[in-house]
């Protein structure tokens, strides 16, 4: 019964199998381990902010710092949390995880009506489910898969503006989404679509330019009505101070300029060799799958390439391309341009390339399928040898027949290594209903998987690796990332000050200065965003109607930290410490420490 509904899934309702597998490789796992990085409290206190103060349009942040980037992701998430009251992990999570839901889907349906063969549209969403860069951030709590999925739905209307109505007209649903993606990280989400788009439209060669830029002024100009609204608004409320941040962060970081309105390091300044690495390390598992096949693959023949790289050449052979492969391509292509601009690069900022780079990277996979089987089972041992030293490493510790901290402690003296490692050992040694479900899945999987070798199918085996890979996501999210999320989670040490200590909002203080101490971003949520600047002077934006220091409060900053406070700030203060945290936070690489304060 279970194989023929699993068949009738896939042979009828392809892409509602394909969205099931998405939420399932998501949904159960986004709950799971506090917040332990920098970025995800960052976002989600945004929301805290709003549901509290009931200001959606610029609530103020850490140590009452006013949010000034685009608000979208965080209205979502305050109305996943508002039913419960309060944000917590999974409702910060949850517009991510949708909004990958929602690009796997789309991504399946746009290829899926423009290739003879569907499954090129089924394995391109698989290798986006199961690659690092996409599955991660569908994970966490940030804007960059929101607007991922915003611009590449709007390039994908955009593609269907041309092929079903011939530019005609203007494509209202078109500037919803592209003013929907500026609303999540600003003009970003109109300019990046719209130079794709023109790149294509001049390389498709049916258009002439005056037509282009016609039609993508409209487009541009209606997407502009939708964020304008917020940013009018924003502006009344942050005055000068507003608009200073947001032409440095969306004009500055992208043109190289000085940027004095941002009172800190912009980090992230890599090289052009940056982008194509994290492509490389993004797309893991399949990119070790392309290292494979390189033995296999035949030498080329000579190529006269003065002749092949005229520029009447090139633009014959990608005018002789299938509509979509030069859509795909020239996306590609033209996102990894536009981010090697920009001196600072992150990994995240090419995400919404992957789709068009997977849809290509699928039609290799399937031709290494084919063609290059030696290949694909170098590629299916590998995957099995990694799950089945899991599963044994896993087993053996569930049997305590083996102590992975011991272990560890022989080549390690860090605290906070050790820690880690005694956290995710114990969710084996004292495990739970999720540790043996997700056991039992990879168990299941790995039978499959090892069966499909020795029966030699090609499609089967590669089939059965990517159900391999998906359980073994469940295995890092489900167990080793859940034990290492609270491991560094700061939660614990929030609730025992809260308890231990009269702290409100009104007398807890943090210094606010990136350029000299680092944020504590994970307390500032945990804690509730009750955190003032202990000296206003020095935070990146006034925060406050008179700039003047505390006569006394509690002051939490990392024990380092707390030696260079009291250097500049002893012959005022005397401060004396309450408490600490017992290990270095990961997010400061410090012991936290709570000290009460007060002028001498």
């Amino acid at each position: 019964m279970r194989t023929s509904f699993l068949q009738d899934l896939y042979l009828q309702k392809p892409v509602t199998l394909t969205v099931l597998l998405c939420a399932l490789s998501v949904l159960p796992w986004i709950g799971l381990g506090d917040f332990a990085t920098k970025g995800e409290p960052r976002e989600a206190v945004v929301a805290v902010s709003m549901l509290k103060t009931g200001n959606g349009i610029l609530p103020t942040v850490y140590a009452d710092e006013f949010a000034y980037k685009p608000p979208l992701a965080h209205w979502l998430m305050a109305v996943a949390s508002y039913p419960q009251g309060y944000v917590s992990e999974f409702t910060a999570r949850l517009p991510s995880a949708l909004a990958l839901i929602i690009l796997i889907g789309s991504v399946v349906v746009f290829f899926g009506k423009r290739t003879r063969k569907f499954h090129k549209a089924l394995v391109t969403a698989c290798i986006l489910i199961t690659c690092i860069e996409i599955h991660r951030a569908g994970m966490t709590t940030r804007v960059d898969m929101l607007l991922t999925t915003f611009i590449v739905g709007g390039l994908f209307r955009l593609y269907l503006w041309k092929e079903k109505r011939n530019l005609k007209g203007l494509p209202l649903d078109v500037s919803i989404l592209l003013g929907l993606a500026t609303l999540v990280k600003g003009p970003v989400g109109i300019v990046l679509p719209l130079f794709v788009f023109g790149v294509y439209l001049l390389l498709d060669g049916e258009y002439g330019w005056r037509t282009i830029l016609r039609s993508l002024f409209y487009v541009g100009l209606s997407s502009v009505f939708i964020p304008s609204l917020w940013y009018l608004a924003a502006w009344k409320q942050g005055g000068q101070d507003f608009l200073n941040l947001i032409a440095a962060e969306n004009f500055g970081r992208f043109f190289h300029m000085d940027t004095p309105a941002i009172h800190y390091k912009l980090g992230h300044e890599k090289g052009l060799w940056y982008n194509f690495a994290t492509l490389i390390v993004g797309f893991v598992p399949w990119t070790i799958m392309l290292l494979c096949s390189l033995p296999g693959l035949k030498k080329p023949g000579k190529i006269n390439w003065k002749e092949y790289l005229q520029l009447s050449t090139i633009l014959h052979h990608l005018r002789g391309m299938e509509a979509t492969h030069l859509f795909s391509l020239v996306a590609a292509v033209s996102i990894l341009f536009f981010y090697s601009i920009p001196l600072s690069k992150r990994s995240v900022y090419l995400m919404s390339a992957y789709p068009f780079i997977a849809f290509f990277l699928s039609q290799y996979v399937l031709y290494i399928t084919e063609h290059l089987t030696k290949a694909l089972r170098v590629f299916a041992f590998l995957v099995t040898g990694v799950a089945v030293f899991a599963l044994l490493l896993a087993l053996l510790t569930v049997t305590s027949l083996i102590d992975p901290a011991a272990f560890v402690a022989d080549y390690t003296d860090s605290e906070t290594v050790l820690h880690t490692v005694l956290t995710i050992a114990s969710l084996f040694t004292s495990p739970d209903i999720i540790t043996f479900l997700i056991l039992f899945l990879l168990l299941i999987t790995l039978v499959i998987t090892c069966r499909s070798l020795y029966r030699r199918i090609n499609i089967k085996i590669l089939y059965s690796v990517t159900a391999l890979l998906f359980c073994l996501n469940f295995f890092i999210d489900g167990i080793v990332m859940r034990g290492e999320r609270s491991s560094n989670s700061i939660r614990l040490f929030a609730e025992h000050i809260l308890r231990e200590y009269p702290l409100q909002r009104g007398n807890v203080y943090v210094m606010n200065d990136l350029r000299h101490y680092p944020n504590l971003y994970g307390l500032n949520f945990y804690l509730g965003n009750i955190f003032l600047p202990f000296d206003p002077a020095s935070s990146p934006t006034p925060p406050l109607p008179a700039e003047k220091l505390p006569d006394e409060g509690y002051l939490l900053s990392g024990d380092l930290d707390l030696e260079k406070i009291r250097s500049c700030y002893g012959d005022k203060y005397t401060f004396q410490p309450l408490t600490a945290t017992p290990y270095p936070h990961k997010e400061i690489r410090q012991r936290v420490v709570l000290s009460r304060f007060y002028r001498q």
